[in-house]
């Protein structure tokens, strides 16, 4: 959350007693946007968590948020595991409350965050799951004729797999954003900022043919569409979509149902780092904020080493 000078002790905002937090989630979700300059997928998880304790919140005995304490917001995480929630999902939904108590704090309409006492659930690092890139070779082919766009599909794939873009970078891509013959693209990450990515052969050689074969007879219907990725109605093509596109084509070639859009990102770190590209180079390509987001590719790499360590010496 960006620094903001709090209100002073005697601001007139100071001691406001609404009943209903909802008063302040849309200017609340404002302030995330304009001030944090978080992406609408973000602040969409930050609406359901808040709107989740709101529901919770109006069935307990009618108080002032002035007067919510730590038992209080320790009932509703009480509540989170009763559900049976996994940790992260309780670990993300305190975090939104601590967030929301943030910003009343600093709109002086509390004078402090009881949130900020609570400590989030212990959670372990999963690494993330990989495909080999012989596996990422036969993904990238498997769209064939009996799908309704296989070139779109196969660029999309081999788009996501050399720039380990997220989903959502990839559907939102403008066409001119777009640079073929200088191998690169500029994508929109989180917070709105921009990065270059650079694109592999493979990928150019792929949008290039959905571009001269399919994407003209796509845009018919809609000459104004600016994305590059296109549906059959030619409107932007969803993260839905791509994520069936994923799943479909995964299943063709013998992948786990766990393989998902994500897991195309993981494998480009992961065949990054394995390959020696330094660290903070890849954060860059990836567009985390923080390194230490980075760094559990290390850890997947180290597996992998241990793996082949097993597997050859005579001892292992």
């Amino acid at each position: 959350m960006p620094p903001r000078k709090r209100p002073p002790a005697n601001s007139k905002f100071q001691g406001r007693k609404p009943a209903d937090p909802g008063t302040y989630l849309e200017p609340f979700l404002n302030y995330l946007e304009a001030e944090c300059g978080m992406a609408l997928n973000t602040m969409s998880a930050y609406r359901s968590d808040i709107v989740q304790f709101m529901e919770w919140y109006r069935k307990q005995e009618p108080m002032p948020l002035s007067e919510v304490d730590l038992k209080f917001l320790s009932g509703y995480l009480g509540h989170l595991n009763k559900r049976k929630l996994a940790a992260t999902t309780v670990a993300r939904q305190l975090a939104s409350i601590k967030l929301f108590f943030r910003y009343l704090v600093l709109e002086g309409i509390l004078a402090e965050s009881v949130a900020d006492l609570l400590n989030s659930p212990k959670l372990w690092k999963y690494l993330p799951k990989v495909l080999s890139p012989e596996k990422v070779n036969e993904l990238l082919m498997a769209p064939c004729r009996e799908d309704r766009y296989p070139l779109r599909d196969r660029a999309i794939l081999a788009m996501m797999y050399a720039t380990g873009c997220r989903v959502t970078e990839v559907v939102s891509l403008p066409l001119n954003a777009v640079k073929l013959e200088e191998g690169y693209a500029k994508c929109l990450g989180k917070g709105n900022k921009e990065r270059m990515v650079s694109l592999n052969p493979v990928a150019v050689a792929a949008v290039e043919a959905y571009l001269k074969h399919e994407r003209p007879g796509m845009v018919k219907r809609n000459l104004a569409e600016q994305a590059l990725f296109l549906n059959r109605g030619g409107k932007q093509l969803s993260r839905i979509m791509v994520w069936n596109i994923v799943k479909k084509n995964a299943a063709r070639v013998g992948c786990s149902k766990e393989v998902s859009p994500h897991t195309l990102r993981h494998s480009f770190a992961t065949h990054m780092m394995a390959g020696g590209a330094e660290i903070r180079a890849l954060q860059e390509l990836l567009g985390h904020a923080n390194i230490r987001t980075t760094q559990i590719y290390t850890h997947v790499d180290h597996s992998r080493l241990k793996a082949v360590h097993q597997m050859y010496h005579p001892r292992g």
